[in-house]
């Protein structure tokens, strides 16, 4: 059944055909002569449906993504899927820089086209930890935490051997990049030092069990070279779990992060090259790449909106090693008791009573009362002289 304004229009169309005046038919169904002679141009005896309105959406959206960047765009998510790539957003803008392909689309843009085409993966619900509780330290600033790990060896065109020390903020995701070419002492402390220049000074620097951050196995007590210069500059470490590396899982993402997109995509041949690269793709990372946990935004600008005043330190050389004993300050470590009931901290050992079985410890070294603290649920259970 045709609508009231579709009758008028048949209506007016078979009365002109049947040879009345086009004024007397506009006076008398309260039509204008424009409106009439629109539809008369519209009549097609051959199409029933010619009294119908034409959609009035523009035939052309510039604003609509062309179909070649669609296709580019699940492209390239598609390759960077199958060689184990992250492929959000963000990786697919960052592998159109890197191919020329212009123009870029924006993140918005992508995420609309991967949700459209069903390439989205996400996990669902909140996520809730499972087994033992474990005692982490929560960042609540910038610089309040710093996550670092040691990657390498690695190697150039040569080859050249390399490590890399890799820090991030976690409060910010602000990365520092500092290759070296041996994890000895002063190697160790130039380049932790080189990162709190960029960086700042963090409350804590968490890192794993590598001999590289505490120094020897045959003097545990001596505190290595990376403990000395994170004491002597008020920054308490932080050792956790033997054989959980996924405890300091913010700087392991980054670094497979870093091999992906750093190592795996730029040629390096020499050593200056290196220094050159990864302080640029440090910048890049600081600058560019945005992080749903900050709301969108990139690592400086998040820090930029922050009021924290940032520590450096307070000159640009490095100190030198062997650095001086220092005569305040703490370092702690967190554990996993076992069922033989044995705190092992570098290799030294200490015997707990058996209800922390299958707990996770805080033990606390505090240098000026030369005293090993035991921490659980943060109540002292243990209190060992640790000269």
């Amino acid at each position: 059944m045709n609508n009231k304004n579709d009758q008028l229009k048949i209506w007016a169309i078979e009365r002109y055909l049947s040879g009345e005046n086009p004024i007397s038919i506009v006076k008398s169904i309260g039509k204008s002569k424009s409106w009439f002679y629109k539809w008369l141009n519209r009549y097609n005896k051959n199409n029933p449906l010619w009294y119908k309105e034409k959609s009035k959406t523009p035939k052309d959206k510039p604003s609509k993504t062309s179909y070649k960047i669609e296709e580019a765009i699940k492209s390239v998510r598609l390759h960077l899927y199958n060689n184990g790539l992250f492929h959000g957003a963000q990786a697919i803008q960052w592998e159109f820089k890197d191919m020329n392909i212009n123009p870029i689309p924006s993140l918005r843009t992508i995420n609309r086209i991967l949700q459209r085409n069903n390439l989205t993966h996400r996990r669902t619900g909140k996520y809730i930890p499972k087994g033992t509780p474990y005692p982490k330290v929560i960042a609540e600033f910038p610089n309040h935490i710093h996550q670092a790990d040691f990657v390498g060896p690695l190697y150039l065109r040569g080859p050249i051997r390399f490590y890399s020390l890799n820090v991030v903020d976690i409060a910010t995701s602000r990365c520092g990049i500092q290759p070296l070419f041996s994890c000895n002492s002063q190697n160790s402390i130039d380049s932790l030092w080189s990162i709190w220049w960029r960086l700042g000074i963090p409350k804590y620097l968490q890192v794993d069990n590598e001999l590289a951050f505490y120094g020897s196995n045959r003097y545990p007590r001596a505190m290595g070279a990376l403990i000395r210069l994170c004491l002597l500059n008020k920054v308490e470490p932080w050792f956790i779990p033997v054989r959980e590396p996924w405890r300091n899982g913010v700087v392991e993402k980054f670094n497979d992060h870093y091999r992906q997109k750093f190592l795996n995509k730029v040629t390096i041949c020499t050593e200056d090259q290196l220094f050159k690269e990864s302080l640029r793709y440090e910048n890049r990372h600081n600058n560019e790449y945005r992080y749903s946990k900050l709301k969108g935004n990139t690592p400086m600008k998040y820090l930029l909106n922050s009021t924290v005043s940032l520590r450096f330190p307070n000159k640009k050389e490095s100190p030198k090693h062997p650095l001086p004993k220092p005569e305040t300050g703490c370092y702690h470590f967190i554990r996993l008791i076992r069922s033989n009931l044995c705190l092992n901290i570098f290799t030294e050992k200490f015997y707990l009573p058996s209800d922390l079985m299958y707990e996770y410890v805080i033990a606390t070294v505090n240098v000026k009362e030369q005293k090993l603290k035991i921490f659980h649920n943060n109540i002292l259970v243990e209190e060992y002289n640790y000269k």
